[in-house]
């Protein structure tokens, strides 16, 4: 089992009086100590026009993660596919891969909030059908020679070549979502897919036993990875975690109600708060290492755990303490 973390957000609460440049200077402390501490990954993730600042760059935030780290993979967890000009995104990927010497991985999905779609212009009901032609699109754009690839939403003309070309002639697609389709479209156009976190272990076995049936069935070959994200917290004891991480994990949660939703959410109801906690994985290195392998027992070995411990205002030192003992206690045991 690989593990990474993240989800860089780089939001600021209300109670956060720190500068925004601040929050990105602290996303790439939070980055070097992931590379140190041993991990394989580090993950951003992108929405637009919130007021708490959420990430909307992942390309030059990424460029930024890729020149301070030599080995550790980086990647979008997850960016909003519809929402690209297509030849930007190729250009932007291909550079960033090159900066990293082919470290990245695209992670794309089909975006849900109203006013993202409203203000860039795109049919919302469209979004599904634009990544399905996003994804070929990339392919023809990161291959040598023209891009030979007639899209339905972009008039682009297939005898252009786009540079520059990712390091090794491609960037890996990952693609999120937990419905059926979303799950079969990762099987048959990408090389990897991603369990949003709201989906129970159960849940996540059912979906990655229908991408490995589909797989097979239709003679599809080469690498395949199962990104696994969930949010959680290493501390000296499972009280002192869920203490350290609650805050800010319920403030995520509560905006991205107001992201699905395109409406105003004052407060997580108490029923909610259960099922999240609930959720989460936080505790002792070896209360996190017994949950994990709970993924892997159901699983396999062979899948990439997104361990979530970007908080927003939790602090910079505890979220690289944190770090610290993902590597030294927990990923040790998982490997």
């Amino acid at each position: 089992m690989q593990l990474g973390t993240g989800l860089f957000t780089a939001q600021r609460r209300p109670d956060d009086d720190r500068e925004m440049s601040e929050l990105y200077d602290e996303m790439l402390t939070v980055t070097r100590e992931i590379e140190d501490a041993g991990l394989d990954s580090a993950w951003v993730s992108e929405h637009h026009f919130a007021d708490d600042g959420y990430l909307s760059a992942t390309m030059p935030t990424l460029g930024a993660m890729a020149a301070e780290t030599d080995d550790l993979e980086i990647g979008t967890c997850i960016a909003l596919g519809p929402l690209y000009e297509p030849i930007r995104l190729a250009e932007d990927a291909a550079t960033v891969d090159l900066l990293s010497d082919g470290r990245l991985t695209l992670g794309l999905a089909i975006g849900s909030n109203p006013r993202e779609f409203d203000v860039f212009g795109v049919p919302r009901e469209e979004r599904a059908q634009r990544l399905g032609d996003l994804v070929p699109f990339l392919r023809g754009a990161w291959s040598e020679g023209n891009l030979e690839y007639d899209s339905d939403y972009h008039d682009v003309p297939t005898d252009v070549s786009i540079t520059p070309k990712p390091v090794d002639g491609d960037v890996p697609v990952m693609l999120g979502g937990g419905a059926k389709p979303a799950v079969r479209r990762a099987a048959r156009t990408a090389e990897g897919w991603c369990a949003p976190s709201a989906i129970s272990l159960e849940g996540v076995r059912k979906r990655v036993e229908d991408i490995r049936s589909v797989r097979e069935q239709e003679g599809l070959e080469g690498d395949f990875t199962v990104y696994v994200l969930q949010h959680g917290w290493v501390g000296d004891s499972r009280e002192e975690a869920w203490e350290i991480m609650r805050d800010g994990y319920f403030y995520i949660q509560r905006r991205y109600e107001e992201i699905f939703s395109g409406e105003s959410v004052d407060e997580l109801d108490e029923e909610r708060k259960r099922e999240l906690k609930e959720q989460a994985i936080f505790g002792t290195p070896e209360q996190v290492v017994e949950e994990l392998e709970e993924y892997r027992e159901a699983l396999g070995d062979d899948i990439h755990f997104i361990f979530r411990t970007y908080h927003p205002s939790v602090g910079t030192e505890e979220m690289c303490e944190c770090i610290r003992r993902l590597g030294e206690d927990v990923a040790p045991e998982l490997r």
